[in-house]
């Protein structure tokens, strides 16, 4: 081997299950759907394009620019979409009436709850269909307790913010 001779890189190529790299792609509530996915690149004439070179040449590694390109779009979209449903749990919680913020942070529990008992009886299914339903899950879970923090991070800063109300003291002396 020369001195001056590098040793080549491999070229690696991506395949539809390099898309499911990092958490899937968050589920956003209808109730707050129209505030997180407005301005977002939603990558869906990425996709076609994707889908529509899957059907033209039948095999992944003809279609190496459009996997590439879509899997950059899904990503930032999601980091966004990630963003922006924080966000809006945090200014739910502290523009909500309470007992309306507190109702949601229980109902944001009890999906927590019940997401962690699927993802325990998901440990038990075998094979790329079992790891993709563990996948899901977890990352709907992960995606679901921080919705759940920045909820109770808005109605922890409502609370610090709202005057509190006091019984009128009693005056044991005149001036």
């Amino acid at each position: 081997m020369d001195v001056d001779s590098k040793p080549m890189m491999e070229e690696t190529i991506l395949v539809g299950d390099d898309l499911m790299m990092g958490p899937p792609s968050p589920l956003v509530p209808p109730e707050i759907a129209s505030h997180v996915l407005e301005g977002v690149e939603l990558c869906d004439g990425i996709l076609r394009n994707l889908f529509l070179c899957l059907q033209l040449n039948d095999i992944e590694p003809f279609c190496q620019d459009e996997i590439a390109l879509y899997r950059e779009c899904a990503e930032k979209r999601d980091k966004e979409l990630r963003e922006r449903l924080q966000d809006s749990e945090r200014k739910l919680g502290m523009s909500m009436p309470l007992d309306m913020a507190t109702e949601r942070a229980g109902q944001l529990q009890s999906e927590v709850t019940s997401l962690e008992r699927r993802l325990i009886l998901a440990s038990g299914a075998e094979g790329m269909e079992g790891f993709r339903q563990r996948w899901s899950l977890h990352g709907r879970l992960t995606d679901t307790k921080r919705r759940l923090e920045s909820l109770k991070q808005g109605i922890d800063n409502r609370k610090k913010d709202e005057p509190v109300e006091r019984a009128p003291s009693k005056r044991w002396f005149f001036w």
